[in-house]
């Protein structure tokens, strides 16, 4: 029987191991250091808040796996050797594979800031910060402030953790605004002004310079570079992720930043495979990065990686762009590609609308030569995926989607929809006259 084994008990190495078994018989493996069992790693700061159990972000019951004849053992893998196909686990037990999916993961970006591993200082990607935050922030008078650092999509969960147990927050972000490395001026400020509604102290345009120790090796505070000493009993490194990959700097597999793979998710090594966060594309797919941290792609390699393995090799193929987060109360969405001013190319136009009062906004992308429709960002505002990726297959032209968007709303029933709104706004813009269609079931789900 060929011997599967699987590095990494995430989405993307348990996807592979599920799709692995519906189509064959083979023995699979799963090892991992960090939990006995698959959990939804987005759902860790429910738990923290309160609003969920541990248990109850495990999306399979502890009984699932060995009905399903998946084993799962509990270790941590100190050296590959490929030349004789062996993994040894915790510098003692050996384990030989036919086929090796490395599925790591990412962990926490460190810059070398002084006091970077002093006690009291996490980041937030693993169980393990998640039973540390318990420890450094259990509550207000064990944690009189929190400085978290890095103004990106964990940075603003950690935020929102803390805030729901009344603790003060310090948010440092390098950029003048918050995540405008990604997100459109109106959109970003749109932000700014959110997270500090949320009593969370924003600090743009700051550094963080060192994390200074108390006489017992905690933190004390943080200086940064506007010459401010912050006092405060805990620091969250959030400035973004870095692939999982020491163990494997002296096994032969290729690296750059994380496991140099090709289309077929194969690395350089025969049988040997790598997906999700610690996967690099030799070249990027479209304009996606090498590496994508992201949970759905890490779900869809693994489906891709199944296949391979099975006998029915294929590419992995993500499609169009898409994503969802959650920042504090709104929720946001995007289709296709809209930039901020980080590599926006001179063709993309925007046409951006902000609702009055609430905040709800939306930014459209096209081009500005013919204009094709090439992607949206939504806050506060549920949108249909299968609309946008249809639209975004056929190139429909921006006076399309403009004109069709009703059939993309996806807002709960009795929401108040602002489709005519946004259609005027951008009628006065551009000089048209367009008139927005109604909803069309038959359209949405292409029912002839």
């Amino acid at each position: 029987m060929e011997n599967i084994v699987i590095i990494g008990n995430g989405i993307a190495g348990v996807t592979a191991a599920r799709h692995i078994r519906k189509l064959s018989d083979k023995r699979i493996i799963i090892i991992s250091a960090e939990t006995d069992h698959f959990f939804s790693r987005t759902a860790l700061m429910y738990v923290y808040m309160g609003h969920m159990k541990f248990d109850h972000i495990k999306p399979y019951e502890d009984w699932f796996w060995q009905k399903n004849n998946i084993e799962l053992v509990r270790g941590y893998v100190n050296q590959v050797d490929v030349e004789n196909k062996k993994l040894i686990l915790d510098g003692s037990r050996t384990f030989h594979y036919d086929k090796l999916i490395l599925a790591t993961g990412s962990k926490p970006n460190k810059f070398g800031w002084p006091g970077q591993d002093l006690h009291g200082v996490q980041g937030l990607v693993s169980k393990q910060d998640l039973d540390l935050l318990e420890v450094n922030a259990p509550n207000k008078d064990v944690c009189k402030r929190a400085v978290v650092v890095g103004g990106g999509l964990i940075g603003i969960e950690l935020c929102e953790m803390l805030r729901s147990r009344d603790i003060p927050v310090t948010f440092l972000v390098r950029e003048n605004s918050f995540w405008n490395g990604v997100l459109p001026e109106g959109e970003s400020q749109m932000l700014n002004e959110h997270i500090r509604e949320h009593h969370i102290d924003l600090r743009l345009d700051t550094n963080l310079v060192e994390i200074v120790p108390n006489e017992n090796g905690k933190v004390k505070a943080v200086t940064t570079d506007k010459g401010d000493t912050i006092e405060c009993d805990m620091v969250g490194l959030t400035a973004g992720v870095t692939p999982n990959i020491d163990f494997l700097k002296d096994s032969g597999i290729e690296l750059g930043r994380g496991i140099k793979v090709n289309r077929f998710l194969e690395t350089n090594i025969k049988d040997v495979y790598a997906i999700g966060d610690c996967a690099e594309q030799h070249e990027a797919i479209g304009n996606r990065r090498p590496i994508e941290a992201v949970w759905y792609t890490g779900r869809m390699m693994g489906e891709t990686v199944a296949q391979t393995i099975c006998g029915n090799r294929i590419q992995y193929s993500p499609g169009h762009w898409f994503n969802s987060a959650k920042f504090l109360d709104i929720e946001y969405q995007t289709y296709g590609w809209v930039f901020g001013r980080k590599g926006r190319p001179d063709y993309e136009q925007h046409f951006h609308w902000r609702h009055d009062e609430e905040k709800l906004c939306i930014t459209v992308a096209f081009h500005k030569e013919t204009h094709q429709f090439l992607g949206i960002n939504t806050f506060g505002i549920r949108m249909r995926h299968p609309v946008f990726d249809r639209w975004l297959t056929e190139e429909r032209d921006v006076d399309f989607v403009m004109e069709h968007l009703i059939d993309a709303n996806f807002d709960p029933e009795f929401y108040k929809n602002h489709e005519k709104e946004i259609l005027s706004k951008y009628n006065s813009a551009f000089g048209k006259s367009i008139k927005p269609k109604k909803k069309s079931i038959k359209r949405i789900f292409q029912i002839s």
